[in-house]
């Protein structure tokens, strides 16, 4: 009987077509539409394909040519990485108000460790729902996430209810999931390294595991003593957060634009309040204040204002906010605003190398 190998509680979270859903949210026009980011003109590649385009075969890596014979009216458009940047920080936010062990990916995927979290929460699943809940409350956007013991299990464990759903695999269950778990879906384990499993009759993490350490150092070299482990549920990778917070912030989208200044500023306390709450929360103060506002016509516009000492109240930045919503007419109705914090007191001070005259 196996031990039950070192247990953490785990987050995969994976954002659903992200790009593509990213300028689905963008563009009402190309929702329900296939969709291909980036892959335009001879020698494009596709970067993202909506899950719509997915349908017809489409696929991340696929040249522009091929996904066009595949689907004849896929829309392509142009990669905008500075917002899908912005998204993806929106969303590690949301991740940093239940722990700070956040490992991302990419900016569409990330580790979390949350077996102790800002929650008290002992159950990683709700908190997995709760986060996911979350995205697509707060940014209209849907994630699929795994949870489990070790981040391995959790990556593998968060493409089995894709799109939007996710899945525990639980400490009891890990050992029969990896058991049946096919050979191409374990780390470490490629293309090369699994037609070479494949001639060896080896195709499950059973048939991985009823070899010896020895056998599998003689087959696989080094790597041999991870396969050996990693079957067993071994797979102690630390989530390694790598975070230096530059900005927090609080924004809303509105599901009726609107063009009133006066309604503008009662939105604009609200969203206030909320930043105040985070400021508090991460024991954060700010010198820079900014005012996000993104129109109808999906242009935006950020309004700044520094000053030098650090704030958080409210009551502090409200009338800054106000002055930077004044400071020049709306050119149209708006759909967002937003206001932040950046240069933060929590940002990482330079050294200052002093030569020292030394008596000898």
């Amino acid at each position: 009987m196996n031990e039950i190998p070192q247990q953490r509680k785990i987050i995969h979270v994976d954002m659903d077509a992200f790009y593509a859903s990213v300028e689905q949210l963008d563009d009402p026009k190309l929702r329900g539409k296939p969709v291909a980011v980036g892959g335009g003109g001879k020698r494009g590649v596709v970067a993202a394909a909506s899950y719509e385009a997915r349908k017809f075969g489409v696929k991340s890596a696929m040249s522009g040519i091929l996904a066009e014979k595949k689907c004849p009216h896929l829309i392509f458009v142009r990669p905008r990485f500075e917002r899908y940047k912005e998204i993806s920080f929106k969303i590690r936010e949301i991740f940093y108000d239940y722990t700070d062990l956040v490992e991302p990916l990419s900016l569409d995927e990330a580790y979390l460790d949350v077996t102790e979290n800002k929650k008290g929460n002992p159950s990683a699943s709700l908190i997995a729902q709760e986060i996911r809940d979350r995205i697509f409350n707060e940014l209209e956007l849907r994630a699929s996430a795994g949870i489990s013991i070790n981040k391995f299990i959790a990556k593998v464990a968060s493409d089995i209810n894709k799109p939007n759903g996710q899945k525990t695999i639980n400490p009891e269950e890990v050992i029969p999931f990896l058991e049946t778990l096919s050979v191409n879906k374990f780390y470490g384990v490629g293309k090369v390294t699994a037609a070479k499993m494949h001639n060896l009759g080896i195709f499950t993490g059973l048939d991985l595991k009823n070899k010896t350490e020895e056998e599998l150092t003689q087959l696989f070299g080094k790597s041999g003593s991870f396969y050996y482990n990693i079957v067993r549920g071994i797979h102690n990778s630390k989530v390694k957060p790598n975070r230096i917070r530059k900005s927090i912030a609080a924004e809303r989208t509105f599901f009726d634009n609107i063009s009133s200044e006066i309604f503008m500023l009662e939105k604009l306390n609200k969203i206030a309040e909320e930043l105040e709450r985070r400021m508090i929360k991460s024991e954060t103060k700010g010198k820079t204040i900014t005012l996000k506002i993104k129109y109808s016509d999906f242009t935006q516009q950020t309004r700044s204002k520094t000053i030098q000492e650090f704030i958080q109240k409210k009551d502090e930045f409200m009338p800054i906010v106000k002055e930077l919503l004044y400071q020049e007419k709306l050119k149209e109705s708006v759909r967002l605003l937003g206001i932040s914090f950046g240069n933060l007191d929590t940002e990482k001070k330079e050294p200052v190398w002093v030569q020292l005259k030394l008596d000898f």
